[in-house]
């Protein structure tokens, strides 16, 4: 058996990995192995050290701790991770069913869909403020453009966009996505790019569609993830501050613009093969997999009905003159 330590073996793991581009997944490792290395009262990890007792020992620390179980999830999957593929090389035993009885699955309970008059709140009801009107024009278009993921959004394109329709590979699949675009989204890009060149300042020369990213740094650099991750989390930030203003209760984050448009499909009679709940899917692929074998045709109508779902009060309510039940 080679001798080396699971910290060496994991921050080997984490450089290659950023060679790859891969820094999400570097940074999950990272951070797992943080937390375990913490837990065991610093210095190195040996490959010893994962073994049946302490694992259950840290799942139980990282519940009591107030972890989320998808947190907790991450950590443990991350650490199996590095420990099979130590064991793979030769660094360590195969221990069967090493994980065996602590969770590693992905819970879906505190992921919330908003109903459909928070959405209307959350993407019309005016913030009172510049800042929180762009963030809620973000927030409308992800969720006109059929749940787009930020990442997606902020990588964008002009060319991107021929004759109606938006083509475009999910950053982090690579599959080909195609999305007729409603004229109630049209607007909302309009808006937004009229406020970027309004307020260009060092974001004059993007090549983006959208003032999200400078495009100063090269695509799939770690200058370009570190940029993107503080815009992320600026804009989940501005999109909490939002919520507030317009009366929400609970998190509210890009991701729930997703799982808001994929239930607000489903519940507008959707089928479950056009667009199936994201929140039961363990990967986005599964997904686009099943929305590949419809007409784009089909998937517009899809989205027109989610869409009008956002903006549709109760009867006995009128809807605003800006949006009519013809285009959400």
């Amino acid at each position: 058996m080679k001798r080396k330590t699971l910290s060496l073996f994991a921050r080997e793991c984490v450089s290659q990995l950023e060679k790859e581009g891969r820094y999400s997944t570097a940074h999950l490792y990272r951070n797992s192995l943080r937390s375990y290395t913490e837990y065991l009262g610093g210095g190195e990890v040996l490959f010893s050290d994962v073994n049946r007792e302490n694992i259950h020992s840290y799942f139980r620390h990282l519940l009591s701790s107030g972890k989320r179980p998808n947190t907790v999830s991450i950590y443990l999957r991350m650490l199996r991770s590095l420990y099979n593929q130590g064991a793979d090389l030769g660094l360590a035993p195969h221990v069967y069913r090493l994980f065996h009885d602590v969770y590693t699955g992905i819970d879906t309970r505190h992921k919330k869909a908003l109903g459909r008059d928070e959405l209307f709140r959350l993407l019309y009801k005016d913030p009172g403020t510049e800042t929180l009107r762009r963030t809620q024009q973000t927030a409308r278009l992800l969720y006109q453009l059929c749940g787009m993921p930020f990442v997606d959004l902020s990588h964008l394109r002009s060319s991107d966009i021929s004759e109606g329709v938006l083509e475009y590979r999910r950053i982090k699949t690579g599959s080909k996505i195609s999305v007729k675009i409603l004229p109630s989204a049209v607007e909302t890009i309009c808006a937004l790019e009229t406020f970027g060149r309004e307020n260009a300042g060092p974001w004059e020369r993007t090549p983006y569609l959208l003032a999200i990213l400078s495009g100063k740094n090269s695509r799939g650099s770690r200058a370009e993830y570190v940029e993107y991750g503080s815009a992320l989390r600026r804009f989940n930030s501005h999109l909490r501050a939002l919520a507030v203003k317009v009366d929400l209760k609970g998190n509210v984050s890009s991701y729930t613009l997703r799982h808001s448009w994929a239930t607000a499909a489903k519940r507008t009679g959707a089928s479950i093969e056009k667009i199936s709940e994201s929140l039961g899917h363990r990967s986005i692929r599964t997904t686009q997999i099943y929305l590949a074998g419809f007409e784009a045709s089909e998937l517009a109508e899809v989205n027109r009905k989610a869409c009008l779902y956002a903006v549709k009060r109760e009867r006995k309510e009128s809807v605003t003159s800006q949006v009519t039940e013809r285009d959400p």
